[in-house]
């Protein structure tokens, strides 16, 4: 009932962070092929409800959602909708973030170099997809979105020789796009595939991945009950980044506000404490059986009974 090609990464570790117990309601944000679903609803006799931005993830759910009758709500939308898409508060989020093995592994979708396909990369299959935007973004957009979502500092160089090819002929495939890059970037200069750093950061602008995480973990604050668990597994050091200075603010150890901010920024009072002392990284062995768990990494939270800091403004 969930897609056999996807293992679920830090799944003992994200169970053991939600701590699910009978007759509470969850959420897992990025159902993906339900793994972590499966999982909370195995731990304990409660209720999920599963959002998924991707139409497949949701069609595909329906086998599972039949297997556990009344104990699973599918949403299709984003979890940076969550105050929209769960109108009650609930006892536990979990994220799994970034794109899922499912979608890495269908040539269709275009989200790898590994396989021909659309250069689509598309989540929501809507919107402006790869494609568009390595085709019509200025030359100087190009480089910037590369530099800061892929943190390559051969942005530049990459950007300049995607528009010189465009001219010639416009990008439509992964395999053109990753040609390109590999032209004018050595493999030398990388410890990955020289396209790798590029296609992140397309991807993470096509789907506003950024924006939807900020607006996701704020959503997820008003939406727990006082005790409830915010877990979340990120897979670069972007998402990561977001996700520990959301965290390090909301319990209270930010550096002091300069006399410039609000006074709300100092006096609003932690709406979360941490659990346990710093984030979780996957095993060696779990590495071992799972290549994709590499760059994994958990950090959790419990809700304060303070309001959230949205509210407290």
């Amino acid at each position: 009932m969930t897609d056999p090609r996807h293992t679920p990464v830090l799944l003992a570790e994200v169970i053991e962070a939600l701590a699910p117990a009978e007759g509470l309601r969850y959420v897992d944000a990025t159902f993906g092929a339900g793994g972590y679903t499966a999982a909370i609803l195995n731990a304990a006799h409660c209720h999920v409800t599963a959002i998924d931005r991707d139409p497949d993830a949701i069609a595909e759910g329906a086998a599972l959602v039949s297997a556990r009758t009344g104990r699973l709500t599918l949403v299709q939308g984003r979890f940076g909708e969550i105050e929209t898409l769960v109108p009650q508060a609930v006892d536990g989020f979990a994220f799994d973030l970034g794109v899922s093995s499912m979608q890495l592994d269908r040539a269709e979708r275009g989200f790898s170099f590994r396989f021909e396909g659309p250069l689509d990369m598309r989540m929501g299959r809507s919107g402006r997809s790869a494609a568009d935007l390595v085709n019509t973004a200025e030359e100087s957009e190009l480089a910037d979105i590369i530099y800061l979502y892929g943190e390559d500092r051969l942005s530049r160089r990459i950007a300049r020789e995607i528009v010189r090819v465009r001219g010639e002929t416009p990008f439509e495939t992964t395999s053109q796009l990753a040609a390109a890059i590999r032209r004018v970037v050595p493999s030398g200069k990388h410890e990955i595939d020289p396209a790798t750093r590029t296609f992140q950061a397309l991807r993470i602008v096509v789907n506003e991945e950024m924006d939807e995480l900020n607006r996701g973990l704020a959503a997820a604050e008003k939406r727990l009950k006082p005790g409830g668990r915010l877990v979340v597994v990120t897979f670069h050091s972007l998402e990561d980044r977001v996700v520990k200075a959301f965290l390090k603010t909301r319990t209270g150890q930010a550096s002091a506000p300069s006399r410039y901010q609000p006074a709300h920024a100092a006096e609003a009072a932690p709406s979360f404490r941490l659990i346990g002392r710093k984030h979780i990284d996957p095993s060696e062995a779990e590495i071992k059986t799972n290549p994709r768990a590499r760059s994994a990494r958990l950090r959790a939270a419990e809700r304060t009974t303070a309001p959230s800091w949205g509210e407290a403004a």
